[in-house]
């Protein structure tokens, strides 16, 4: 990929033969497959490259493509810090910060803590009935049809009913969560997005106020009776902790799900193994979430530092991209050939002290929506002639029509 910018925009301490643009910018779509188009050929340049238009505006980042790299990054909070990560709170011109996400250790321990006993494997064993009774309800919706808008009518608003459900919120509003989600997180206007965080904000103010003479159990309740050094949450802190959740909880099984009943739509070996033995369901969620790992994050340079030979100044933001890493030849053979039973251990629901605090959540929504899907409509694939489209920054596809012969059930 050959640099589009001049010289003048690029920092002194960059060096010019490592900058080269991402084709992954946040918010556009392609309708080319990034993972097998473009992931090999960036494997095949340097291990850390700086991308000017690699964060949201667009404006520059570092871009590290190696597993092993990343994980250090992960690790060292000390000098690559989540601070400020999020841009939401500057477009609207307010200063929370997304808690526990965007800040470090060891105040990133306190906030953890107040959700933690919402998110144990006891607790979402708890919702086991719920999530399997809303799965069945979508795909039963469609199943007779013998054909569906996967994203629209199953992949969306599941995950969403679940998260409303945590936050005490009327599962009946899904549509219009779905609506926002979309402004924040798929957007590449920034104008829209600002008015989505502005949409958002709001609403989760009102609902913080609702609750604040008598906090529910909930997760609002949970950070509405929280403490921090022996004082109650303050409005910022409220408001970061409730837009943090709000962002976690909408999109990232969402994405997760589109992407594999994608792969199984177009891969009928892997469906008919999955059907034939749904035990190996949960290992093949791992190895989907490598091959199509979606997310980006950001961490920003808390002073001047050399990482693996490259000069990085105070100031300067690092993509963490699991789209990159999760297939790095040098982390894993064959990285863009999906074998079912790898186990790999990957890093789609991040590594170290900001892992994902929903990743029993996710896991569980994963397993029960590929069970349902596949025990209750018949082979399915992607509708002839349909060319798929998907978000870049959470990569996604757009939409995805599946057919299926209805009569063979």
């Amino acid at each position: 990929m050959a640099t589009l910018f001049a010289a003048g925009d690029i920092p002194s301490h960059v060096p010019l033969e490592l900058v080269r643009p991402t084709p992954f910018i946040f918010g556009e779509t392609t309708t080319a497959d990034p993972y097998n188009d473009w992931v090999p050929a960036i494997h095949e340049g340097p291990p850390i490259f700086y991308a000017p238009n690699a964060y949201p505006g667009p404006s520059p980042a570092w871009i590290v493509r190696r597993m092993a790299d990343l994980r250090e990054i992960y690790m060292d909070t000390d000098t690559f810090s989540s601070k400020d990560s999020s841009p939401y709170a500057k477009l609207i011109g307010e200063t929370w910060t997304n808690l526990p996400v965007d800040i470090d250790p060891p105040a990133h321990r306190m906030y953890r803590s107040f959700a933690n006993p919402f998110f144990t494997p006891a607790a979402m064993a708890k919702l086991e009935g719920k999530i399997r009774q809303y799965a069945i309800e979508y795909v039963e919706a469609f199943r007779a049809k013998g054909e569906c808008e996967f994203m629209g009518e199953f992949a969306f608003e599941f995950p969403i009913k679940v998260f409303l459900e945590l936050m005490g919120l009327p599962v009946e509003r899904a549509p219009e969560f779905l609506e926002w989600e979309t402004g924040l997180l798929h957007e590449p206007d920034i104008a829209k997005m600002t008015a989505a965080t502005r949409i958002v904000v709001d609403f989760l103010r009102s609902e913080i106020d609702k609750r604040r003479d008598n906090p529910p159990d909930d997760l609002f309740g949970c950070a509405l009776r929280g403490q921090v050094d022996g004082r109650p949450l303050n409005d910022d802190e409220l408001v970061g902790f409730a837009f943090n959740l709000f962002i976690g909880g909408l999109d990232t099984v969402s994405t997760n799900t589109g992407l594999q009943v994608l792969h199984l739509a177009e891969n009928l070996d892997h469906q008919r193994i999955l059907r034939a033995d749904p035990g190996r369901i949960p290992r093949a969620i791992e190895e989907l979430m490598r091959a199509y790992a979606p997310v980006t994050t950001f961490r920003t340079c808390t002073r001047d530092t050399v990482f693996r030979g490259i000069q990085m100044m105070a100031g300067d933001k690092v993509a963490m991209m699991t789209t990159l890493v999760a297939r790095d030849p040098d982390e894993f053979s064959n990285p863009g050939e999906v074998q079912l039973d790898r186990n790999p251990r990957h890093v789609s629901f991040g590594f170290g002290v900001h892992s994902c605090i929903g990743v029993h959540l996710a896991r569980r929504e994963l397993k029960i929506a590929l069970e349902e899907l596949l025990a209750r409509v018949p082979e399915f694939r992607v509708k002839p002639g349909h060319t798929i489209r998907r978000w870049l920054g959470m990569i996604a596809p757009v939409e995805l029509p599946l057919v299926w012969n209805a009569d063979s059930r």
